[in-house]
């Protein structure tokens, strides 16, 4: 389950990329334009000022993040992003931090090309610090005999769950688009205890979350601490830097 209040404990961090996204789409004035993955609409809501005469489509699979969405006045629908298909005036689709929670995206990312009309634009961006610490010593933790049968299938398990760049660029060229593609490692400056441990809590360990009980849950995470404080330490001004790096792909369909 998604809790939108801990999504959005760092909203202005995870908003960074969606903007970054955006900004390097060039449609002009879209006729359709559909977020893939809108989560709680905070971001969503912003695709009308930058294309204030479009229709805005919005897709979550889950019904917090949807109930939540509809609450800012975003249009939001509860479905799958695998089971979505463009309408014939969609001219950009875009997912955020969404595509990695689906092992098939690769195939969906061709179809979707596929589909498009051309000249249309389909951007996404997706987490690449599958092979960081954090995700390490979740993975380790994982891994240990007494967690092991909870977790064993937990995603993310490896550190290969997205390509690169350079992957996608040929994947989408491949498929008859014109790709912009790059990477960006942000520098997150987090304060509070254990920032690093928040920040997961609210993404890569939900799955986590959802097989354990209250008192276990409380115990996996009380053994993260240590790992993540040493991995990611506080700095005397009681800041925390958090190295994130983040994949994009903008494509325009030929």
């Amino acid at each position: 389950m998604w809790n939108p209040e801990v999504y959005l404990s760092f909203a202005d961090h995870r908003g960074r990329p969606f903007v970054d996204l955006v900004a390097r789409i060039g449609a002009e004035a879209p006729r359709r334009v559909v977020d893939l993955g809108c989560g709680p609409g905070n971001l969503t809501v912003t695709l009308h000022q930058r294309w204030p005469s479009a229709v805005v489509e919005a897709w979550d699979d889950s019904p917090e993040m949807v109930t939540a969405a509809r609450e800012r006045g975003v249009a939001a629908n509860l479905g799958d992003v695998r089971d979505w298909s463009p309408q014939p005036d969609t001219d950009v689709v875009l997912s955020n931090a969404t595509l990695h929670w689906v092992p098939e995206h690769r195939e969906l990312l061709t179809r979707w090309a596929g589909a498009l009309a051309p000249g249309s634009w389909l951007a996404m961006q997706v987490p690449g610090n599958f092979a960081a610490p954090s995700h390490e010593a979740v993975r380790q933790l994982a891994a240990e005999e007494r967690w092991a049968a909870l977790l064993h299938d937990i995603p993310f398990a490896a550190d290969d769950v997205v390509d690169t760049p350079a992957g996608y660029a040929a994947l989408l060229t491949d498929a008859g688009c014109t790709v912009d593609a790059w990477e960006t490692t942000y520098v997150h400056q987090l304060t509070g205890d254990h920032p690093v441990l928040e920040w997961i809590t609210g993404t890569a360990l939900r799955p986590v979350r959802s097989r354990l009980t209250d008192d276990q849950w409380e115990r996996f995470r009380a053994d993260l601490i240590p790992v993540l404080d040493a991995a990611y330490p506080r700095r005397p001004d009681g800041r925390t830097f958090f190295p994130f790096r983040r994949i994009f792909v903008v494509a325009q369909t030929g």
